[in-house]
């Protein structure tokens, strides 16, 4: 079902120049987060101990965060955005600050279960709040700016992170957020001024405890899976299973809720369905690549180990080209499936040129096939989440952002799953043991070890990639059953001339 009702018209003198700040810098934090808390882990298992409760620290945050953020998009809809906004500001600044002040591995991961509770809100609140201030067609450009931001957490997260385990504690990794979630609090409350909602609802707690208990299941899989347990285990197998039964339960009781948590029949809209599964595919892709490039040029072609997200900056780089320039085409043309097409053929194009790796591939080639697939995702990363939004109604605007986010986080989860399996599996094919060799264990091996050793790192590497193309190969086929539905919002010569900030200006 594709809609054509325009955004609610602002009150009180709103412009989008003065709101931008609060939302970009909540969107900073929840990016920021986990790349920042990433450099500082040694740190952290060196204080506090628990070396085999370290993938918690991760996992906890993540669960907490995938969890919470259909709840969100949900209830924004029904109790309206800017109040469950606030609330996810002030439960991300309280686990911030929790665990900072955590005096063992056991409350920390109690903490960042708290925090990610309120990361999972911060993101989707932000896209459903632009979702509802700006027309689809000026929103293009917005998502630009918000894909930018990812681009730049990824990049400076590490470095930042860093920069402030070395020169101060580990806990200001975490301390770092109460500023800048302070200032985001005083914009939201001061300038931020939607129309206040008063929605007769029912709130399906089935449903979102069977959502609750099948993402948990499923994210637990796919962080446990091939590392804590094997795949084959009582344990993987279980919780498979659990997830499965979960998730079918919880979509026959959505087909029967008066107010479901997320409605089905926003799948019936062709153009939701085939985005929802684009976007799960590019986040297969990207966060695939994330995990194991760095491993490639550290033990393979040499790079330092100290800053290992650096290596990402050209794949990042490319992801912020794409967004920018993907968004600005949007705004000023009004059209998406051609740039749904360039997004997915780049990305796959990515994807099978990084199947050419291996020890004689030079570090300018490397950094142009990142580039290629960097602007891929980027193409894609604004016209997803637009054509998401653009297909349903104003009030289910939160539902739209939250499945969005959903999907791109199962993919990811996803991704990173698959991709260690066939990465280990082939390593323990062509290099045997040497699994278990870290970089800098590698590069202090005499010559033809080291030679070994990267051969197989590279021929584990070729497979992750192709299988990695061959998933977001599906991405083509998807963009194929997008029709061209107009963006709401802008009609005629006057405006598309129209500035976006004029457009959520007072009534």
């Amino acid at each position: 079902m594709t809609t054509t009702d325009a955004p609610p018209e602002q009150t009180g003198g709103l412009s989008l120049l003065r709101i931008m700040p609060g939302l970009i810098i909540a969107m900073l934090l929840a990016q920021l987060d986990n790349v920042v808390v990433g450099t500082a882990m040694p740190r952290i298992v060196g204080e506090l101990g628990g070396l085999e409760h370290l993938s918690w620290v991760v996992t906890a945050y993540t669960l907490a965060a995938t969890v919470s953020t259909p709840l969100y998009g949900k209830l924004g809809d029904l109790y309206g955005r800017k109040k469950l906004f606030l609330f996810a500001i002030v439960v991300f600044l309280a686990g911030s600050m929790l665990s900072g002040a955590a005096q063992s591995m056991l409350q920390l991961i109690v903490f960042r279960a708290i925090q990610g509770l309120g990361a999972g809100g911060l993101i989707v609140s932000v896209m459903a709040i632009i979702g509802e201030l700006v027309p689809p067609r000026e929103r293009g450009k917005l998502q630009g700016y918000f894909g930018s931001v990812m681009a730049v957490s990824m990049i400076g997260g590490p470095l930042l992170g860093g920069f402030v385990t070395d020169h101060f504690s580990w806990r200001w990794a975490f301390y770092i957020n109460l500023p800048l979630g302070a200032v985001a609090l005083i914009l939201v409350v001061t300038t931020l001024h939607l129309p206040t909602k008063v929605n007769p609802h029912r709130i399906d707690y089935l449903g979102a405890a069977l959502l609750t208990a099948g993402i948990t299941a499923v994210v637990l899989v796919t962080t446990w899976g091939g590392t804590q347990y094997g795949w084959g285990s009582a344990t993987i197998i279980g919780l498979g299973a659990f997830g499965v039964l979960a998730l079918a339960a919880f979509c026959w009781v959505e087909s029967r809720a008066t107010e479901p948590m997320v409605p089905l029949r926003l799948f019936r809209d062709r153009n939701f369905s085939a985005i929802a599964g684009v976007t799960f595919v590019s986040g297969f892709a990207m966060f695939g690549a994330i995990t194991f490039l760095p491993l490639f040029m550290q033990i393979v072609q040499g790079a330092s180990a100290t800053n290992s997200g650096v290596l990402l900056i050209p794949l990042m780089i490319g992801a912020l080209v794409g967004s920018q320039g993907g968004g600005q085409m949007i705004t000023r043309t009004g059209k998406y499936r051609p740039q749904l097409a360039v997004g997915s053929l780049l990305m796959v194009g990515g994807l099978l040129l990084l199947t050419m790796l291996d020890a004689d591939t030079t570090k300018a080639m490397t950094v142009s096939y990142m580039v290629v697939l960097g602007l891929g995702i980027g193409l894609l990363m604004p016209v997803t989440i637009i054509v998401a939004q653009n297909s349903v109604e104003m009030k289910d605007m939160g539902v739209a952002s939250s499945t969005s986010m959903f999907f791109r986080t199962i993919g990811g989860s996803f991704g990173v799953a698959l991709a260690g399996a066939i990465f280990t599996s082939r390593l323990g094919i062509a290099g045997g043991g040497s699994a278990r060799l870290d970089p800098a264990t590698v590069q202090s091996l005499p010559a033809p070890a080291r030679d070994a050793v990267a051969t197989a790192v590279s021929h584990a590497t070729q497979g992750v990639f192709m299988w990695s193309a061959i998933v977001a190969a599906l991405s083509i086929l998807l963009t194929l059953l997008v029709r061209t539905v107009p963006l709401r919002g802008m009609q005629g010569p006057a405006a598309d001339a129209k500035p976006a900030e004029d457009l959520v200006s007072a009534g």
